[in-house]
């Protein structure tokens, strides 16, 4: 299983975590999300491969900005 970590600006709360996470957790291939907004980042474990530009793109079309 594969793990990554994404820096995510624009998260405020709980509410903002429970959002990306739901979203997250419906690609396909995801199988655990973890988001923590005073951490600014998000922590995804895959069970197979996902383009980063999908998961990017989701994560902005919440209005969350991807940090490099």
């Amino acid at each position: 299983m594969e793990e990554i970590k994404i820096k995510v600006n624009g998260m405020e709360c709980a509410g903002c975590e429970k959002r990306l996470e739901g979203s997250l957790k419906e690609l396909e291939g995801v199988e655990k999300v973890k988001a923590d907004y005073k951490k600014k980042q998000v922590i995804i474990k895959m069970n197979k491969e996902l383009n980063r530009e999908i998961i990017n793109q989701k994560i902005e079309d919440l209005g969350f900005e991807v940090s490099a």
